[in-house]
């Protein structure tokens, strides 16, 4: 019996692309189908989680919003690997600066994603698991930033389950440890990846740096982060053409 539609996604696996673009906002979702995208269509809007699949440089791509937090991601992408056919999966977000050489408006590639999340805990992992991108998609990003100039950073970054931390110095702790920013979904999404046998990718661009205090307002956020957005499709046409 098939498995699909599911109550959070409205589609058939023929709907999707095999590489789905995923930020967080839907608004942002839908800039991306208008603006980079040929011959779109909105393939899904359940809870105004817009999905659209169009073409990009004769790629045919996706892009589906998560919703925020790794409960929402972590919904989205099992349920795009496991029942659509969804083989790649890139988080295309913002995140917060913690480290003092990554600057507002600079591209952050997640190597690993540590996180204060209990999502792994489903997996019965005897010992601690450490979630990575995959080093393909990885390495085909770094490819793409390099083309085209982009001021990026490849490291470890924080999947918080909290915005506001009653612990003040929360991310104090992350800072000594190297991580470079924080955003709140991709471990869950390389959990989910790797337990499927799929492939995935986290890109920021850093909208507010919180060392500084520095930060984007909402309408920058939506609008701007256009490197970061060619990076990712250029990534997906790669990925479709080594097939």
């Amino acid at each position: 019996m098939a498995n699909y539609p599911t109550p959070h996604i409205n589609a058939a696996p023929e709907d999707f692309a095999k590489t789905v673009l995923m930020p967080g906002d839907p608004l942002r979702s839908k800039f991306i189908a208008e603006n980079f995208l040929t011959d779109a269509r909105l393939i899904n809007n359940v809870r105004g989680i817009q999905g659209y699949t169009g073409t990009y440089e004769g790629t045919r791509v996706t892009v589906m919003a998560s919703g925020m937090g790794m409960p929402s991601i972590g919904i989205y992408s099992y349920e795009l690997y496991n029942f659509f056919g969804v083989e790649n999966i890139m988080r295309i977000g913002s995140a917060g600066s913690i480290h003092m050489d990554v600057k507002v408006r600079d591209i952050v590639m997640a190597m690993g994603a540590s996180t204060n999340s209990n999502y792994v805990r489903q997996f019965q992992i005897p010992g601690t698991y450490a979630p990575v991108a995959d080093y393909g998609m990885l390495k085909q990003a770094i490819d793409e930033a390099e083309r085209i100039g982009a001021s990026y950073h490849v490291g470890n970054v924080l999947s918080s389950d909290t915005f506001y931390d009653d612990q003040s110095d929360a991310n104090d702790y992350w800072q000594k440890m190297g991580v470079l920013c924080i955003e709140m979904e991709t471990a869950a999404l390389y959990m989910n990846a790797a337990r499927a046998g799929k492939h995935a990718l986290g890109i920021f661009t850093v909208s507010d740096h919180i060392l500084t205090g520095e930060a984007l307002s909402a309408e920058e956020r939506q609008t701007s982060f256009t490197q970061m957005m060619e990076i990712a499709l250029h990534t997906a046409v790669a990925l479709e053409s080594k097939k």
